[in-house]
């Protein structure tokens, strides 16, 4: 058994009306990542500069110098909120932009402040959407030595107790970025390691460090000098070399494909994942190495995943996604609009809904059972939504009898095709569909 195309998109895409088989979807992200070309985002290389003039700002106790390096900033953010919303509308490789977004999640990072507002999205370009249909290890290595992953888990504010540095200037250990390696990026909860083992690999991890200038750097002088033992393998030498060896054994850990292999079901499947299913999922990691191709193209055409009811809430993200799709929203649209507009009709729904934009509460990024998203308060802002910014967004509205085949396409219930023909207005009508169990949930 597989899924048609039309249930293919709402489980593995943002929804209808565009949609393919599973195998053409893995095909697709097989190939280049065109959406990434057409509506590109934000670079390191642009937030470099203003990360390096908020931080003079701040030492020379500039408020004016201070403020406009946060206008800066907030606009550089903005860039990157149209790109995201862009392609996830616009792509018709959405099973890609759906697998960027999973990883995002995994490899949560959130801003500490609004002049790093645009560092999620910079990672997700720079660190994830590479590798998304590459290697693992790959993907892991970019991700842990990415400037917006050092600064989120303060791996900058981390010296090693012996090195020249944390000698002279009396600094300690952080072990944030260990611990979150180890427990929620490979082995996952509850998997065979020990604090010993967080020590001693935040030691290793000492010598990684952010410049605002550039970038990501490693200094000798924050390293823990010495070797470390990790899960009973001991690392020694100098520079990165032994940080990328532990990072491309964590990756190759059969504990870090049996977490992983649970996640991707949980989150495109079921809440409560068939463990046959899992166990796929795990065995194409494990044999390809963790080809993640491998990986999406097991999870994608098994019979098993196409054989579960349409039973996962869409986020509100994903709600959005798939509404601004349905009602054929143009990507360009989204990329000219002004800051006012995407954050009255995007960007402060998204937050009245439960997921503020790229601000997970913590690093282990979105809840993913149904019960968590629809809530009193969610279902609310969600309905509030419905009705009001779909005549906002197009005009006229469409008929709604054809908009709920478009959105819905053969899932309409009888009960739902008999509410939205008799609805009194086209924004009623419209907002039913938006509104309706059967488009909130995947």
């Amino acid at each position: 058994m597989t899924l048609t195309a039309e249930a293919a998109a709402i489980r593995w895409g943002y929804g209808l009306p565009a949609g393919d088989r599973p195998d053409a979807m893995v095909a697709q992200l097989a190939g280049p990542d065109h959406a990434m070309a057409e509506w590109p985002g934000v670079t390191l290389a642009e937030i470099g500069p203003v990360l390096a003039a908020y931080q003079a700002a701040r030492k020379a106790k500039d408020d004016g110098a201070r403020i406009k390096v946060q206008r800066d900033a907030q606009k550089l953010a903005l860039r990157g909120v149209k790109a995201t919303f862009a392609r996830a509308v616009g792509s018709p490789d959405a099973l890609r932009e759906r697998l960027v977004a999973f990883w995002a999640d995994h490899f949560t990072i959130a801003p500490r402040n609004r002049v790093e507002a645009a560092l999620p999205a910079i990672l997700m370009d720079e660190a994830i959407r590479p590798h998304v249909n590459g290697r693992f290890g790959d993907m892991l290595r970019a991700v842990i030595t990415h400037p917006g992953m050092l600064i989120y888990l303060n791996q900058a504010s981390s010296f090693g107790p012996g090195s020249r540095k944390g000698q002279r200037r009396d600094k300690g250990l952080n072990e944030n970025l260990a611990r979150e390696l180890l427990e929620l990026h490979t082995l996952g909860v509850g998997a065979s390691y020990s604090q010993t083992d967080v020590r001693e690999l935040a030691e290793l991890l000492t010598g990684l460090t952010v410049s605002p200038d550039q970038g990501f750097v490693f200094d000798p002088a924050r390293a823990e000098p010495g070797p470390e033992t990790v899960l009973g393998v001991t690392y020694s030498g100098k520079g990165l070399a032994p940080i990328l060896r532990v990072l491309d054994d964590l990756a190759a850990r059969p504990e870090t494909a049996a977490h992983i292999a649970r996640k991707l079901v949980e989150h495109f499947v079921a809440d409560d994942p068939d463990p046959a299913l899992v166990a796929a999922v795990e065995a194409a990691w494990r044999d390809s190495g963790g080809d993640l191709l491998a990986v999406a193209g097991a999870l994608v055409t098994h019979p098993l995943a196409a054989s579960v009811d349409m039973g996962k809430a869409r986020q509100p993200f994903d709600f959005m996604a798939a509404s601004l799709r349905a009602l054929g929203v143009a990507p360009a649209d989204i990329v000219q609009a002004d800051a006012k507009s995407i954050k009255r009709l995007l960007l402060d729904p998204l937050t009245a809904m439960g997921q503020p934009f790229h601000q997970a509460p913590g690093p282990d990024g979105w809840p993913e059972r149904a019960s968590d998203w629809i809530t009193p308060q969610g279902l609310a802002a969600r309905i509030d939504w419905a009705m009001n910014a779909p005549e906002r967004l197009v005009r006229p509205l469409p008929d709604p009898r054809a908009f709920l085949r478009q959105a819905l396409g053969s899932r309409a219930g009888d009960r739902l095709t008999w509410a939205v023909g008799a609805a009194e207005s086209a924004r009623d009508g419209v907002g039913l569909v938006l509104a309706s169990p059967e488009f909130n949930q995947r």
